[in-house]
């Protein structure tokens, strides 16, 4: 028999901090001490090898309410990223994504996944965004590793590939909102690393932009991590960036 329909994902929040460490109860810590309201968690490959499912569900007991993200960035064959998908589906997380580059057979089998799993579960949705271009990536790196375009026009190829296939947006640079928007649309949901407060360390992003530069261009939500994970009070960090955010829509 058919499971319940599942519940509609909720609105993504304006920031999702980015919680990079394997270190268990430093997550946990960050986490508690990070209530926001318009803050949402991101979790990644470096917390998720060291901790697995397990790893999540206890960061979200400290959690509370805060969304998640569970970033892995699938990219594989399509039966195999479809079983990854139902495997965190249940984990009660916002967002998922994968890897755009893994072509269309790929990000259907998610999105299918995603939909049939929280259907059988009866929980939220996760939406699903796919990742276009790394923000640590600049055309030099592209034309690398054979794909001649800059990198503006493969983000907006590959985005709107993602959206005939039925993701619910993409993770981009700032800088190729615009682009994006024109291409896709204002629904589409559009998740931007690459964020730094006036004055911080640029660090190992190559296409960055402020909070309020990225919102006012009309990002759906933003990824930062160092600026608030490193501060001295992390949780007014949030705070500040949150506001800023806010402040441009």
């Amino acid at each position: 028999p058919r499971g319940p329909l599942p519940v509609m994902t909720p609105a993504l929040p304006h920031v999702f901090v980015a919680i990079d460490t394997p270190d268990l109860e430093v997550a946990r810590s960050l986490c508690s001490s990070l209530q926001v309201p318009g803050l949402g968690i991101k979790l990644g490959l470096e917390f998720f090898c060291a901790h697995g499912a397990a790893g999540v569900r206890s960061v979200l007991e400290s959690a509370g309410a805060l969304p998640l993200f569970i970033d892995l960035k699938f990219h594989d064959i399509p039966n195999t990223v479809a079983g990854a998908v139902r495997a965190t589906t249940g984990l009660g997380a916002t967002l998922l994504n994968v890897h755009a580059g893994g072509g269309a057979a790929m990000m259907k089998a998610a999105v299918a996944a995603a939909t049939e799993e929280a259907q059988r579960l009866g929980v939220p949705k996760p939406a699903m965004l796919a990742v276009t271009v790394l923000t640590s990536m600049d055309d030099s790196d592209l034309e690398a590793v054979g794909q001649a375009r800059p990198a503006r026009e493969q983000v907006v190829r590959l985005a709107r590939l993602a959206q005939d296939c039925g993701m619910d947006g993409v993770v981009c640079s700032a800088e190729e909102i615009g682009a994006i928007r024109t291409a896709c649309g204002p629904a589409f949901a559009l998740v931007v690393p690459g964020i730094r407060p006036a004055g911080a360390a640029v660090g190992d992003q190559k296409r960055v932009m402020t909070p309020a530069e990225a919102m006012a261009a009309g990002a759906t939500s933003l990824v930062v991590g160092r600026p608030i994970t490193n501060a001295e009070v992390p949780k007014d960090a949030a705070a500040s960036i949150v506001a800023e955010a806010r402040g441009a829509v």
